[in-house]
This record gives structure tokens, C-alpha cells and sequence, in this order.
């Protein structure tokens, strides 16, 4: 390398969280006030969704995230910005990118679903051809979709998490996969028992670890496995809450902390590795009685430098936690949000933070059954119960910038 060559080091993206985020834009996909985006998830460039509901459209769309509409608002008339739309027969249970996903190389730009009743797919993100399939299937000789998905670190192996199990696919040979039991039997306490909604792999490309929870309700639903070691876990996380557990994730730069929510609870709790695992180390909640417990699955996130952890409420708010904050009260600190601000008139599904600029994406929406205009009274007769449809306050996507 010549004196005048000179090399440029990465660096994170820079956040300023002393001021509310500035809207960049608003998409609204779907008009049907009965559907809505459930996830939205960055690849390297471009962003997808899952559309899902009660009505006839389910399925995923794709929007580029460098050219950007004019206007601030987009909806489904709009097509400059909507790239690929896919519809499914069955309703969608997860979906991921391919770790390496860009539209700027065609043999990475994919990702995989899980359909309800279907083999997992690989489909080509650029036109919906289906590269692979992965099948799971039962005692009874049906498919199983997964509720959980994972990558490795390399991309080479794909993980599906279902009833008592995680079925273990080689990428580039599509076919049936090795399962991995999670507990003994049926009838064992022993192990993770029940579904298994939630895997994600350390970001540490000298470690095999990754993780997978439970919707289980016990102290004790997480556990951290290694590919080399196979079905027996390393070790057991415990002293959170007594709930299911909905995600978990890695700190992309501190790979020995781990975050998992919870189902109908407003807390996300951390483990350090390093160090005894039987209790967390921190718990990330929201102010006390400003939210009540849904059942509905939000999603968290934490920004590429490790810093900040991104959680939306039911009531429309999003949350930014200081990952850094470190508090000396209490046997396990409890920390909340360093700044809350107003994103949405609906329950947040889902935020990310995009991994190449200050920016986040957040979607909206959840089942409202409007109320009943008026009330029988008791001599009135006795009508049939008219069922109601449920509506949606507000079905946006919106990108912020922080």
C-alpha cells in the first residue's frame, strides 16, 4: 500500500435522542381496515413486510429503501416504491432474510417463510421464484410451519423452531433436515417444553452458541445451545417472568448480553454470559401502569452499535432504553426509557433500526372491536348475537429519523 492511499474505518450510525425522531415517510400498504402489517424487517437495503389478517390478503411486499416517493405519505395506489408483492394461500407464521441479503448481489437477495401447512420456502426476493423448500413434517404426515426461524452466522444452516423440536436444514441441500428434541419426551419436565417461538444466534463468529425460548410459562424457558454440541443445551436462563417468550436477540457488539420479551408482559430482561445466568441482570420496563398487558406479539430491537433498544406499547408509543445506563438500586436494576415519544394511534407490532443509517422503522396495528351503539335491556327479547368485525386504527408503516 502506497503513502497516499489512505483506508476508512466503519463507522456506526449516530444517533440524537435528546429531541423526538423526525417522520421521513409513511406508507400505507393496505387499505382493507381489516388487515394489517404484523413485521417489517431490514435486509441490507431493502425492507420487507408480513401482511396478515382476517380478510383475503396475506402475504409479503418489498420496498427499496433508497428510492424514496416524493411524497411523504404512500399508500396502495402508489406502486413506485412497492417493488414485489407475494401473496400466500395460508396464513404467514415468520419470515427472514437471508443474512446477507442485497439486491446488488442476486444470489444472496432472498429470504425464507414459514406458511401455515407448507414447507419453509426460499424464495427469490427479486421476482417470488421459489429456490428451495424445507419440509417438516409430523407424526400424522402433515407440514408444520415453524414459529421460528434463524440463520447461522455463515448462512449454511437453517433453524426452524416448532412443538418440542428444532429441525436443523443444510442451505444448499434442500430436503429434509435433522431434528433436534428439546425435551427428553413428552411426558419429561426435563428440557424446553412446548413451542419454540424464539431463536437467534450470537454474532460472535468465534462461538456456535445461539439461543431459543419457550412459550412454556416457567422461570426457566431459555436456554442456549451450540451446533457442535447439538441437542444438548449448555445452559439455562432463568429468573425471568413466567410468560412465553416472544423474541430474543443478541447485542450485535457486546455478543455475551441477550434480551428476550415476554408474552403479555411490559419488561424485556437481559443475561450476561460471562457470569451467573440463574437471574437477569437487568430488566428494561416501561413506566409502571401506563400500559396494559395485550397478547398481541411486539417485537424489540437493538441498534447495530449496541447501544440503544427499540420497544413499542400498545398505546402507540415507542421506547428507547440506553443499553449503556447502568443503575446501583435494587437486587436487579430496573431501567426505563430514555426518551418516549408518540409514533402511531394504534398497538406498535414491530420496530427496526435500519443497520446502515440513523433511521427506524415501525409498524402499526391490532384487532379493535368497535362497541355496541346500545344496550338490551332485560325485558327486551332475545335477538341473535350479531359478530363484529374487527377494525384497525391505524395500519402505517414509518420510517423515522433519529
Amino acid at each position: 500500500m502506497s503513502l497516499t492511499e489512505t483506508t476508512t474505518a466503519w463507522v456506526p450510525p449516530s444517533f440524537d435522542l435528546l429531541k423526538d425522531p423526525e417522520l421521513v415517510e409513511k406508507l400505507e400498504p393496505i387499505q382493507d381496515p381489516q388487515n394489517f402489517v404484523r413485521i417489517a424487517k431490514w435486509s441490507a437495503i431493502q425492507v420487507s413486510g408480513r401482511v396478515d389478517g382476517f380478510g383475503s390478503i396475506r402475504g409479503f411486499f418489498l420496498y427499496d429503501g433508497e428510492h424514496r416517493s416524493s411524497n411523504t405519505t404512500t399508500t396502495e395506489d402508489d406502486s413506485q416504491n412497492a417493488q414485489l408483492v407475494l401473496r400466500q394461500p395460508s396464513p404467514i407464521v415468520d419470515f427472514l432474510w437471508y443474512p446477507t441479503a442485497s439486491s446488488r448481489d442476486h444470489s444472496t437477495f432472498c429470504f425464507v417463510s414459514s406458511v401455515r401447512e407448507s414447507p419453509v420456502k426460499l424464495l427469490d426476493a427479486s421476482n417470488g421464484r421459489l429456490r428451495a423448500s424445507y419440509p417438516i413434517i409430523d407424526h400424522r404426515e402433515r407440514f408444520i410451519a415453524p414459529h421460528s426461524l434463524a440463520f447461522n452466522l455463515y448462512g449454511t444452516r437453517l433453524y426452524c423452531g416448532f412443538e418440542d423440536a428444532i429441525e436443523v436444514f443444510d442451505v444448499g441441500q434442500p430436503g429434509e433436515g435433522t431434528r433436534l428434541p428439546t425435551t427428553p419426551s413428552k411426558k419429561s419436565k426435563d428440557g424446553l417444553k412446548g413451542i419454540i417461538s424464539a431463536l437467534a444466534f450470537c454474532p460472535s463468529y468465534t462461538s456456535d452458541y445461539y439461543a431459543a425460548g419457550s412459550l412454556t410459562p416457567t422461570d426457566s424457558n431459555v436456554a442456549l445451545f451450540s451446533e457442535t454440541q447439538g441437542e444438548i443445551p449448555v445452559m439455562f436462563l432463568g429468573g425471568g417472568p413466567k410468560a412465553g417468550v416472544t423474541q430474543l436477540q443478541f447485542n450485535p457488539m457486546q455478543p455475551h448480553m441477550i434480551y428476550a420479551s415476554f408474552r403479555r408482559q411490559n419488561v424485556i430482561c437481559s443475561w450476561d454470559m460471562r457470569g451467573t445466568v440463574d437471574m437477569p441482570i437487568t430488566i428494561y420496563s416501561l413506566p409502571q401502569g401506563s400500559e396494559e398487558p395485550t397478547n398481541q406479539k411486539r417485537r424489540f430491537d437493538v441498534d447495530i452499535s449496541g447501544h440503544w433498544l427499540a420497544f413499542g406499547s400498545q398505546s402507540g408509543n415507542i421506547h428507547f432504553f440506553d443499553l449503556n445506563t447502568i443503575a446501583t438500586d435494587g437486587s436487579i436494576p430496573t431501567i426505563e426509557p430514555a426518551l418516549t415519544y408518540k409514533a402511531h394511534d394504534d398497538s406498535i407490532g414491530c420496530v427496526a433500526f435500519r443497520p446502515t443509517s440513523a433511521e427506524l422503522l415501525s409498524v402499526s396495528g391490532s384487532r379493535n372491536y368497535p362497541s355496541s351503539d346500545s344496550e338490551e335491556d332485560e325485558d327486551d327479547e332475545v335477538v341473535p348475537n350479531r359478530s363484529r368485525k374487527p377494525v384497525t386504527r391505524d395500519r402505517s408503516i414509518k420510517l423515522w429519523h433519529l
